[in-house]
């Protein structure tokens, strides 16, 4: 079904025509099932593509650095690009322009310092026990049924249970989460039907109904802070001090969603690109059983092992391809000028294989190093949950690959059909 392979490069006349027209919000029909080719257009030919709309589409790999670290030119706040899109009173721009990852310092900062309060190595370390019971007992459930689908019955099991368990969601309550999740963040895509938002905004509406409800019982009954995110967030920087600065009731509950939804769709898409990327590259599945096997016995070197084929996972297929800026200012990129208000597209995707910062980008090298990949973002915002996210990545690929060394998919895979979160929605497989 699968081979190994590299798209063949297009030639340059037609790679310059594909980028002088791109337009994210036009894209062409089979851009979703492989946008590569047009990233390498991009990046040669247009890469500080100017689109119809007066935004910018940056594909070079320098320049997201660029403006990833220049935090004070590039501001991450969305009021502005969101209130046309959703509606400044809709649920949906509530959500997205309070959520840690759509704001600036000092929001940010209060925010992302919580939560990172309840992710320290020893906290994530805590997770690993749990974490190998709960995919082991996957594992065992789809051995028994001799297969089942690597995204619904697997990938997407994972990090509904991690996360539900960071902010202490009761397990019968989980059901809704990976719907919920897909609704909102299908609703950051560049265009959006109005089933699409509409679907995105009761969405929010339901999320925030429960949690006002969570919230209430944690308020009652605090949890372990060191452990549970949501006490955390209730508590404040500084405990039950009441004169350390807290979070308003908006800013939190707006805060638990992004939590459940980042941390959800990212780590499914990871676990699942990965696997089935092993179905397409045969050559790169081999080396993986080969390694894993020479490292038998030995914990810390299959780690490696296998940390290096996740973060070749994450740059090959990165997770989330697109990030978005603001220009609060005149300024370059690339040196092309900006003048302050222009929306800035950073394409993930497309710096992930830039030949400027990786040798031969389009082989999937499961034994990469010094894999500097933009997956998980860069600077003040870089993913704050990116220890947990390898964790799970690791976890879940390994004991996956030494149980069903010989899995194979059934049939094709079915894509999520969005440009901005790249991942399965479906890929049914079988024990071989």
């Amino acid at each position: 079904m699968f081979q190994d392979q590299i798209t063949p490069p297009l030639s340059a006349a037609r790679a310059h025509e594909i980028a002088t027209a791109f337009d994210l919000r036009a894209l062409p029909a089979d851009f979703l099932a492989n946008p590569y080719p047009v990233y390498a257009a991009l990046r040669e030919h247009e890469p500080v593509r100017h689109m119809p709309d007066g935004s910018v589409f940056l594909t070079r790999y320098a320049d997201l650095v660029a403006v990833y670290r220049d935090a004070a030119t590039f501001s991450s706040d969305k009021h502005v690009e969101f209130a046309p899109k959703y509606g400044a009173d809709s649920p949906l721009f509530e959500h997205h322009t309070t959520s840690l990852v759509f704001n600036d310092p000092p929001l940010h900062t209060r925010v992302r310092r919580l939560i990172m309060g309840a992710l320290t190595r020893r906290a994530i370390a805590d997770m690993e026990p749990g974490l190998i019971l709960l995919v082991d007992s996957l594992l065992d459930d789809l051995s028994k049924r001799g297969g089942g689908d690597l995204i619904e019955d697997f990938a997407s099991a994972i990090p509904v249970e991690i996360i539900g368990n960071l902010l202490d969601v009761p397990h019968g309550d989980r059901g809704p989460l990976r719907d919920w999740s897909l609704a909102i963040l299908g609703a950051l895509e560049p265009t959006l039907t109005p089933a699409q938002l509409a679907l995105g905004n009761q969405a929010v509406t339901d999320m925030l109904a429960y949690l006002r409800t969570l919230v209430v019982q944690r308020r009652r009954h605090p949890g372990d802070p060191e452990r549970d995110v949501l006490t955390r967030l209730i508590q404040g920087e500084n405990g039950n001090d009441k004169g350390g600065e807290q979070l308003s009731e908006v800013e939190l509950l707006q805060n638990c969603i992004f939590l459940l939804n980042a941390g959800h769709e990212t780590t499914t898409n990871l676990i699942g690109n990965g696997l089935i990327a092993l179905q397409e590259h045969p050559q790169a599945r081999q080396f993986l059983h080969t390694a894993l096997k020479h490292t038998e016995g030995d914990a810390a070197a299959q780690e490696t092992v296998l940390t290096r084929a996740v973060d070749e996972f994450l740059r090959f297929e990165s997770s989330n391809q697109l990030g978005n800026r603001r220009a609060v200012k005149n300024t370059q990129v690339g040196g092309v000028d900006l003048p302050a208000g222009t929306l800035v597209t950073l394409c993930i995707g497309a710096a992930n294989r830039d030949p400027a910062q990786f040798t031969d980008p389009e082989l999937l090298n499961l034994a990469r190093e010094a894999n500097k990949h933009l997956a998980f973002g860069f600077g003040i915002h870089q993913c704050a949950g990116l220890s947990l996210a390898r964790l799970e990545g690791r976890i879940a690929i390994g004991r996956f690959l030494q149980r069903f060394p010989d899995f194979r998919l059934t049939e094709i895979p079915v894509r999520g059909g969005r440009a901005r979160f790249r991942g399965f929605l479906r890929a049914p497989f079988a024990i071989a």
